[in-house]
């Protein structure tokens, strides 16, 4: 098993291209069901999890070719299969987003309950819910979901709890439902938004993506798609909380600032300066330590619970106390133990963490837990002395591209190591 080799001690400066953002690319791709007319997705991240949509929607018959410039053709004209196995769908979460285009478009689906990372309950009875407030049957047997329907009917669905991939799930399954649609409590993020415009691309009638009201007047069927997707705003918070951390200065580009926010004002509550302009944004710590920030997650527009990780890791070396508050996901706080290895004063109380800062980290072997854990390891190991070992980076590679190359060109000392290295 691979992993990374971190020497810390020397700051981020210089450029990086911010890759295009992995929540926003799974649910475009799995759109690509809801049309028998070829489609083109550009701006796709090289990541794990869209290596295993594309193998998900290859099992199914979807026709995939790989252009340049990071475009991925597809076409889902002749499609032989309408069953998400659990081998495809065991290690990613996002697989469940094939269940309401799949449904919709075909009048059936047989999917795999999911996998993914282990921080916390995400349950799919929202999304069963809101499919069946749209008439689908739905039966969940031997780990499997089976879902049928004719036709399904616009229908009013309210949200008991904020849910992205259940946003986004009912909201491809209306498009090609009868009548009018109204998801409410819907979820704000921006990848939703880049999801709800590429369908609009597609000839679907959509408004209010954005807000917490979505409405969708459903149509016989849908064009294909030339879109190109948003910027990672969570690649993009890691690499500027890495330059935070190390008293560094850079420039992230191919960016959407309008889209971090909350962010972005964490970080200059931190003591950086940040510059933004309509596709970049420049951090310069000018060589300081940061200062603690408190964080508490919520659903966007609030702190994204993607980024509260590295912030943690970013308040483990800070000057000062910050409180972190978890209050998306129940078991987000794995990496806690591993940043203790590191040196970290930290304790755990509830749903959050308090982390006094410390005046630096020790170098020591760590095994990443989840995807964001493994982002705010490398981190610690960019400003601890000596090195750091992070175990187990297949987590990080389903949600960032080429890691170790992009901090290598920003000037940090890390490395891939082969499994059998010592």
């Amino acid at each position: 098993m691979a992993r990374i080799l971190i020497t810390g001690g020397r700051p981020l400066e210089g450029t990086v291209e911010v890759s295009g953002a992995k929540n926003a690319v799974l649910p475009i791709l799995m759109a690509s069901l809801l049309t028998e007319q070829p489609c083109r997705l550009k701006g796709v991240p090289h990541l794990k999890d869209v290596t295993t949509s594309i193998e998900l929607l290859g099992h199914m018959g979807v026709e995939v070719s790989l252009g340049d410039h990071f475009s991925v053709g597809l076409d889902a004209g002749r499609l032989h299969a309408q069953v998400a196995p659990y081998e495809l769908v065991k290690t990613m979460r996002a697989s469940i987003l094939v269940l309401g285009p799949l449904l919709a478009r075909t009048g059936y689906a047989r999917v795999s309950l999911p996998g993914g990372c282990a921080i916390g309950a995400r349950p799919v009875d929202l999304h069963l819910n809101g499919l069946s407030a749209l008439g689908a049957k739905i039966s969940v047997e031997s780990g499997y979901i089976n879902a049928r329907a004719d036709r399904l009917q616009g229908a009013r669905v309210v949200l008991d709890k904020v849910t992205v991939t259940g946003t986004e799930n009912i909201l491809m399954a209306a498009t090609l439902a009868e009548g009018v649609t109204i998801i409410e409590n819907a979820a704000q993020e921006p990848e939703v938004v880049d999801l709800a415009e590429c369908l609009i691309s597609m000839g679907a009638q959509i408004s209010g993506h954005g807000t917490n009201t979505i409405t969708v007047e459903g149509c016989r069927e849908l064009e294909g798609f030339d879109y190109k997707v948003l910027p990672d705003r969570i690649e993009a918070g890691t690499f500027l909380v890495g330059a935070a951390m190390t008293g560094g200065c850079i420039r992230a580009v191919n960016a959407a600032p309008k889209t971090m926010d909350a962010i972005l004002v964490k970080l200059e509550d931190a003591g950086a300066r940040i510059n933004t302009g309509d596709d970049w944004i420049e951090l310069d710590m000018a060589g300081r330590r940061p200062r603690a920030v408190n964080i508490a997650t919520a659903p966007y527009p609030g702190f994204p619970t993607d980024m509260q990780a590295q912030f943690t890791a970013l308040d483990s070396i800070a000057e000062g106390t910050g409180v972190v508050r978890e209050n998306v996901f129940e078991n987000r706080f794995m990496h806690v133990l591993e940043l203790q290895r590191l040196g970290a004063d930290m304790r755990l109380e509830g749903n959050a963490v308090i982390v006094r800062g410390v005046d630096h980290l020790t170098g020591a072997p760590l095994m990443a837990t989840d995807l964001r854990a493994s982002a705010c390891l490398v981190l610690a190991g960019l400003v601890a002395r000596g090195d750091t070992i992070v175990d187990r980076v297949y987590h990080i590679d389903r949600g960032y591209e080429n890691i170790e190359e992009k901090l290598g060109q920003l000037g940090a000392r890390i490395r891939r190591l082969p499994a059998a290295a010592a």
